[in-house]
Parts: C-alpha cells; structure tokens; sequence
C-alpha cells in the first residue's frame, strides 16, 4: 500500500512547489492575501539559498543608513570591486553619506 506522503517531507515540498507557486500568483493577481502562504514559501525560498538572505539585507542596511557592503569574489566589476567597502548612493539623489565601523 503506497500512502500519498510516503517519502520524506523534504520530497513533499519539493514535489508541492510548482502548484504552491502558481497559487501564491494567482491570489496575489487576484488580490487575496495569503500571509502565511506566501511567507512560508519566501521562508523556504530564503532558507535553501545559500547567500540571498544575507545579500538583502545588506543592501537593505545599506540602503536605508549608509552602510557598506562588499563584493562576492567572482562577481566583481569595473564598478564594484572585490575587498573594498562600497556604498550605492540608491536613489540618485541626495549628498554623500558614509558610515564607519565602530567598537559599542
């Protein structure tokens, strides 16, 4: 006898994703709030990658108080340099804005 879930719950929720997804979509197209539907899935989405979680917040912080964030190696530019603090001035406008490091 084969029960619905017999394999581990990790295969469950990677089998149940793509019909998971389009339905997050659709209530969000449709105007439906679905909190703790579509905050699980960002839960997940967040949990099984290994650097995203970290990168959004960091540009959030640098965003909103000026902090300053570093390049992953391999992913540096002309613009954005590996092994130095950077700051985005995000909106185009405004003056320059720094912060430093300090010990509390």
């Amino acid at each position: 006898m084969s029960e619905p879930f017999s394999h581990t719950p990790l295969v469950a929720i990677h089998k149940a994703q793509p019909g998971w997804r389009r339905i997050i979509a659709q209530a969000v197209l449709w105007g439906i709030p679905t909190p703790a539907f579509s905050t699980a899935l960002a839960f997940l989405d967040g949990y099984r990658s290994e650097v995203v979680s970290a990168n959004i917040l960091q540009a959030q912080r640098d965003y909103f108080g000026a902090h300053t964030f570093r390049v992953l190696p391999g992913k540096e530019n002309s613009k954005l340099q590996a092994g130095k603090d950077i700051h985005i001035n995000w909106t185009g406008r405004g003056g320059n804005v720094s912060a430093s490091t300090y010990d509390a």
